[in-house]
């Protein structure tokens, strides 16, 4: 699909849902232009009714692309993969596509929403062990997954939608302090995904 304008990427540089679309943007060789949201300077600039007119959730990110806004990160990825030249980012194979929509899906909503920033908030002083405990409940359903179903990558040995989604993760589980070695595929899956020019290409955009 042909465009005359570049998409625009409202996130936030320590933001998962945002950096999983940078990433992809990489991965498709999408050029883009971004529009910071700091989720703490004045009290949250998501929380701001210009803000809430792009994405009436208040979270990051919101993409407008194609004359339309859309907002939840994995929608996103599935979107531009679906109208944008490039490596697919879901798998042909219809069970390798489950497959990666189930590690997709572990991550995005079994783990990362419960150690984002609203929630910690609200939980306050305990927010550390809060995140670790939820961060190592869900990698511990994921490894095992990861360690029948993976090749180079999470699904096989292309990169795709999962591989989106674990990289932003294990930083996460790496700044609440948990211990990764204990994951060793998932551990191994992150190093080799960090030497791809794609994932290193979004590190320089935060």
């Amino acid at each position: 699909m042909a465009t005359q304008t570049k998409p625009v990427l409202y996130g936030y540089f320590r933001s998962s849902c945002s950096w999983r679309v940078r990433i992809a943007f990489a991965l498709k060789g999408i050029e883009y232009d971004q529009v910071p949201v700091n989720l703490i300077k004045d009290g949250g600039q998501q929380l701001k009714e210009q803000y809430k007119a792009l994405n009436p959730m208040q979270q990051v990110p919101a993409v407008e692309i194609d004359g339309i806004t859309l907002s939840q990160s994995l929608a996103v990825i599935q979107y531009i993969d679906e109208t944008r030249p490039g490596p697919r980012l879901l798998p042909t194979d219809p069970k390798a596509r489950a497959q990666v929509r189930i590690i997709s899906d572990l991550i995005a909503s079994g783990i990362q929403p419960l150690q984002n920033l609203y929630v910690l908030q609200k939980i306050g002083a305990e927010k550390v062990q809060w995140a670790q405990h939820f961060i190592n409940r869900g990698f511990q359903a994921l490894e095992p997954i990861l360690k029948q179903i993976s090749g180079k990558y999470c699904v096989g040995d292309e990169i795709s939608m999962a591989d989106i989604c674990l990289v932003p993760q294990v930083y996460n589980a790496e700044r609440f302090k948990v211990d990764v070695e204990q994951y060793p595929t998932i551990k191994r899956l992150n190093e080799t995904l960090l030497e791809t020019e794609a994932f290193k290409a979004s590190l320089k955009s935060t």
